[in-house]
């Protein structure tokens, strides 16, 4: 089912030759279909999920050994792989995929509270710990990989100094010096900026959010934004160009949403329909038109479509995740999302039709006809010129 039409836009189309005139191009919103459960489904509550960069595995930390299961994608269908031969010493809070795919690390809730695999075809293979490990219970896990091919992982944790940040060199991760200024309490969430220059960790206690600038392996601890989250923060994600960065948190307005510029971090108006309870997560599309937050009380999952700073929810999908929503994640080109949550069958995934696009498209005068343009390629998107209308196919 596609949503009603939410935008209309107006242009002028001139090709010499072909025809010249006003049509209105309108803008309608994506539609998330669930798909089939996949085959073997995760055992306890579904608390993160990642896909890899060639979007052929998804991975789900969760409660319940095996506390990973990790899925293999063939067109829509999620099929799990065998177990890792070494799993995880505890229930699964945090799944990452390294940016090109070769690692994959679970946080979890017992010591080493971070165990990191090497990724090759179908098979995950458990690296030896880092040296020195996360003080206790590991809560979320990400990594970037910046401009100059240096890998880092991050791991919010429990305790002090609640976020502990490693850097790859080979198949080894070395932790870094602590920052100067940690955060202020038990670290729930942690995001890179896509380039690595921020990192986010979303924390208990007042301030509830810490950002750091990366300069070299040194990460520096910014002033606080002057309008900060309202209370715990439990979950953060920047957008695919940097600019916005969500926290989700534990009282109303449950997410605070930020617009970077330079080192600057300013919140946002709230979107005029609020997540209902506690977010338990955040992802944006990697177009940065979507923001989802998973939370604790129904619809349990809440999507927002970006236009300019505005967010504005979406409908509801049809079929909802069946109890507390918890770290969802989109594919690399947007198709799929994941959502994990609090009953069974544990995860959610989503298939999405973009039915808008996201910049305007442009149409070459060869292939202009004095009745119609052809659909945009990889939109659906098609132009009646003589009638200045626009449709979806």
């Amino acid at each position: 089912m596609k949503s009603s039409a939410k935008y209309a836009f107006t242009f002028l189309i001139m090709a010499a030759g072909y025809l010249s005139g006003w049509f209105k191009i309108q803008e309608t919103e994506a539609a998330f279909t669930k798909l089939p459960n996949p085959t073997g489904l995760p055992t306890g509550h579904g608390h993160s999920s990642s896909f890899s960069p060639d979007m052929n595995y998804l991975a789900v930390a969760h409660m319940n050994e095996p506390f990973v299961t990790i899925y293999k994608r063939s067109g829509d269908m999620f099929t799990k792989l065998a177990n890792p031969s070494v799993l995880p010493a505890g229930n699964g809070f945090g799944a990452a995929f390294s940016p090109d795919g070769a690692y994959l690390a679970v946080a979890h809730d017992v010591s080493p509270y971070v165990t990191i695999y090497k990724h090759d075809g179908d098979k995950f293979a458990k690296l030896a710990n880092p040296d020195v490990l996360p003080i206790s219970v590991g809560r979320k896990v990400r990594f970037v990989t910046t401009a100059g091919g240096t890998t880092y992982m991050a791991v919010a944790h429990k305790r002090y100094p609640y976020i502990t940040i490693y850097k790859r060199n080979g198949d080894t991760f070395t932790k870094l010096a602590d920052p100067e200024v940690l955060p202020t309490g038990y670290g729930y969430g942690a995001s890179f900026s896509p380039d690595g220059t921020y990192l986010a960790v979303a924390h208990a206690t007042s301030r509830f959010l810490t950002i750091y600038k990366r300069s070299g392996d040194t990460f520096t601890k910014l002033p606080d934004p002057a309008n900060l989250p309202t209370d715990c923060g439990l979950s953060t994600s920047f957008s695919p160009d940097g600019t916005y960065l969500a926290v989700s948190n534990a009282s109303s307005p449950y997410v605070t949403i930020y617009e970077r510029s330079g080192d600057t971090f300013t919140k946002l108006p709230d979107p005029d329909v609020l997540p209902t309870g506690y977010g338990y997560g955040t992802s944006f599309s990697p177009d940065g038109i979507y923001l989802v937050i998973a939370h604790d009380k129904a619809p349990f999952v809440t999507i927002y479509y970006r236009s300019g700073d505005t967010f504005t929810k979406l409908a509801n999908p049809d079929i909802l995740p069946t109890n507390v929503g918890c770290g969802p994640s989109f594919t690399p080109d947007g198709t799929y999302l994941a959502v994990g949550h609090d009953d069974y069958p544990f995860l959610t995934i989503y298939k999405v039709d973009p039915t808008h696009p996201t910049t305007i498209p442009s149409f070459p005068s060869a292939s202009l006809s004095p009745n119609r343009l052809p659909a945009v390629a990889g939109r659906g998107w098609a132009v009646d010129a003589v009638f200045g209308e626009a449709w979806t196919e």
